[in-house]
């Protein structure tokens, strides 16, 4: 029996905004938390939940009240959750009867596209009574209380609402492994000159900035409903948190320290904050207040962090064509000084290291501009320096904005699939091992696909993704070291490595261990000690040192 009012988890992904399982969006606590001031009960089930089980889905017949939010303005690929399809949503809507009052909110909103490569088209989805204008939470309390339902952010109105919705994560199925997108602005900077041509974020106009106090409430009343893991994700440019003037707006280091300290001390036990987007023209032009920041930053968070940099394109002609954050020697600049802070290693983990996201299909692109890709890849790679994963995508352009009308899809779809194999093969696997070296332990290590190969990551933002060569339970939390490296993966063995109780398929992935020399392992099994290990597989010494000989 479904309860009389429900909330559907759909999941959103936007430039900045994510709330694709272990993530929890913003959206769904301060929905949570209207329905809660209304004196309403809400069950919250996921897209999934009701994928695996269609009596779920049919029990919906019985809610009075369906609040859904969905959609993705950033094309994505993921590991525990995939988002609403549009045809999911249509089928939700045809579901209802007659009595239940059921509403879609989100970036939904805003369009729907497939998968990159394809333009977002606005569609009509039958079934649903209406759809949430606006910010979600105020249109349904505006609903609630008598109105349309339409509503504008107000951080007044939000702050309450997230710490009164807080309770909700507690029913996510991921639950107590779930990460808390907390919110810190809304809007871009950069709207003044329309922002980057393919980006929704200007959409919600020029950034309104939330005070610490509200998010230090939420994230107390998170903390309390059991949260442990955080992340500043709800912003274009954590750097801009607290500050304002012009589109690159000169960064407040303070303001950084007190937002971290904050929660820190509304969660004093926590195991993860983390960032999400960082603009790179910031950094770029205001260097000694972004470097002084990012100090901040390092000194508040957990280690393993990303600030992902959204360069879309080294194509000079590209940049200047779509209006993007800047040129290829700005954002190399701000790698090296991401690098120059960040790049400390905390029991082996780099603290801080930028994440390169690139776009094809904007309008300026030729051939010339995958060569011009490689090259500053090469150039960073060259340079020594450290870049946690490099994110390929095509663009998913939305009505409204100028990517809309120009662009280059399908032009050099086999140009973009031949660049993202070779940053895969050439870029991604080196760079990996240098992030991660041989030995590199990973703790706390969350299961999410059980198989001959298991598939887990840490909680963090864009975690590496671990394949561990055993069948684990979906669910386990184990620690783990890195052996071998894949595009975009690595694989690892169970921290300290039970060598004499490893499997044939697991010993062949020990560094100059084949599969063929993994079975005469076998037969020299049990070893005793580091010194019996080494002499089974020469030059192993500092391998042994990671292995458990019971």
């Amino acid at each position: 029996m479904t309860s009389e009012t429900v909330i559907i988890d759909g999941y959103v992904d936007e430039p900045a905004c994510l709330g694709v399982p272990p993530y929890i969006s913003p959206y769904i606590r301060t929905v949570a938390g209207v329905l809660k001031e209304h004196g309403l009960s809400p069950e919250y089930i996921t897209i999934d939940q009701l994928r695996k089980d269609p009596m779920k889905t049919a029990s919906l017949r019985d809610a009075k009240l369906v609040v859904m939010i969905a959609g993705v303005t950033v094309p994505g690929k993921y590991l525990a959750g995939t988002p609403a399809t549009l045809l999911e949503l249509q089928q939700l809507g045809f579901t209802f009867s007659k009595k239940t009052v059921s509403f879609l909110g989100g970036p939904i909103a805003f369009g729907y596209s497939p998968e990159g490569g394809e333009a977002a088209k606005k569609q009509a989805v039958s079934g649903w009574t209406g759809m949430l204008s606006g910010d979600p939470a105020s249109a349904l309390d505006s609903y609630l209380s008598g109105g349309e339902p339409e509503g504008v952010l107000n951080y007044k109105d939000f702050d309450r609402w997230s710490a009164l919705g807080a309770y909700i994560i507690r029913q996510h199925p991921m639950y107590p492994f779930v990460m808390l997108e907390l919110e810190t602005a809304r809007g871009c900077s950069r709207c003044v000159t329309g922002g980057c041509s393919f980006c929704t974020e200007p959409f919600y106009g020029m950034p309104r900035q939330r005070e610490a106090s509200g998010i230090f409430a939420e994230t107390a009343a998170l903390y309390e409903a059991g949260a442990r893991h955080f992340r500043l994700g709800r912003q274009p440019d954590i750097l801009a948190y607290g500050v304002s003037g012009g589109e690159f707006p000169k960064p407040d280091a303070d303001k950084i320290r007190i937002l971290f300290s904050g929660i820190r001390e509304a969660a004093p036990e926590l195991k993860t904050l983390h960032i999400d987007n960082v603009n790179p023209g910031t950094i770029a032009r205001h260097e000694d207040a972004a470097r002084d920041a990012l100090a901040e930053i390092v000194a508040g968070h957990t280690a393993g962090d990303i600030a992902a940099f959204g360069i879309e394109s080294a194509d000079p002609a590209v940049v200047e064509a779509n209006n993007l954050k800047g040129f290829a020697d700005a954002i190399f600049r701000a790698v090296e000084i991401v690098n120059e802070v960040g790049a400390v290693r905390n029991n082996g983990i780099p603290e801080l290291l930028p994440g390169l996201n690139f776009i094809s299909g904007l309008a300026g692109e030729t051939e010339q501009t995958f060569a011009e890709n490689k090259a500053f890849l090469k150039r960073i790679f060259d340079a020594g320096l450290l870049v946690r994963r490099v994110n390929i995508r095509q663009l998913m352009p939305f009505e409204g904005t100028k990517a809309y009308e120009n662009n280059t899809l399908g032009k050099f779809d086999k140009q973009f699939h031949a660049f993202k194999e070779d940053v895969r093969a050439n870029f991604d696997v080196p760079m990996l091992e240098r992030v991660f070296p041989i030995g590199t332990v990973f703790n706390d290590v969350l299961i999410e696909v059980s198989g001959a190969v298991s598939f887990g990551r840490q909680m963090g933002t864009y975690p590496v993704l671990i394949g561990i060569p055993q069948k684990l339970p979906v669910g386990t939390v184990i620690s783990c070291t890195a052996v071998s490296y894949g595009a975009r993966s690595l694989t690892a063995l169970p921290y300290p490595i039970p060598v004499n109780h490893l499997s044939p398929a697991a010993l062949k992935w020990l560094p100059g261990v084949s599969a063929k020399s993994a079975t005469k392992l076998l037969s020299k099994m049990p070893f005793r000690n580091a010194e019996e290990f080494e002499k089974a597989v020469p030059g192993a010494a500092e391998l042994a040192k990671l292995m458990d000989f019971s």
